[in-house]
């Protein structure tokens, strides 16, 4: 199994080949990185073509100061919020629309609001974005703090930062929850 910096250097000499290998070993992570960006479907895989097209035209741009994961997860960050500022909201009047969904929440939704939820992920997703999107790359897609620096373009001091801000978070969090609990008959 080649590394991916060896994969990186022939894709800047134009293999394919090389492209294709990276695209099978890194697409799935990329795209929960775009998804955590927009909820969008279409708009995240139109967002990843263009994270690889990029990949593509930059290969030789790649200097090793990272792994060659962090800095494609770095340029699908880039692409993400370039694409999403290009993008603007559709307003459509709710008098001219068909059949307007009811925002209220569906039997399956209500079924899994009610359901026991664990408090970590509770907690996790009462972070400010930027606490949890570090937390994320750190802990679901095990990037070392020099990588995460790298996809969010910030110093590796401010990776250790908010890592430390949001695991205080969570402490403080997941206590009042708990006393919380045991105030309750």
């Amino acid at each position: 199994m080649r590394p991916d910096e060896d994969l990186l250097a022939d894709l800047a000499q134009g293999d394919h080949a090389a492209l294709r290998v990276l695209y099978e070993r890194h697409a799935a992570a990329v795209l929960r990185l775009i998804r955590r960006l927009t909820s969008d479907q279409g708009m995240a895989e139109e967002i990843l073509q263009e994270t690889w097209l990029a990949v593509w035209r930059s290969a030789a741009a790649f200097r090793g100061e990272s792994s060659a994961k962090g800095w494609v997860m770095g340029v699908a960050r880039r692409q993400a919020h370039n694409q999403l500022r290009r993008t603007r909201l559709q307003v459509i009047d709710l008098a001219e629309a068909g059949d307007v969904p009811d925002p209220a929440p569906g039997v399956e939704e209500q079924v899994l609001q009610h359901a026991e939820r664990t408090e970590l992920m509770t907690a996790v997703a009462a972070l400010p974005e930027h606490l949890s999107e570090v937390l994320e790359l750190v802990l679901v897609e095990e990037l070392p703090y020099p990588e995460v620096a790298t996809v969010l373009a910030i110093p590796v001091g401010t990776v250790k930062s908010r890592m430390s801000h949001a695991r205080q978070r969570l402490g403080r969090m997941l206590a009042a929850g708990r006393l919380e609990e045991a105030k309750r008959p």
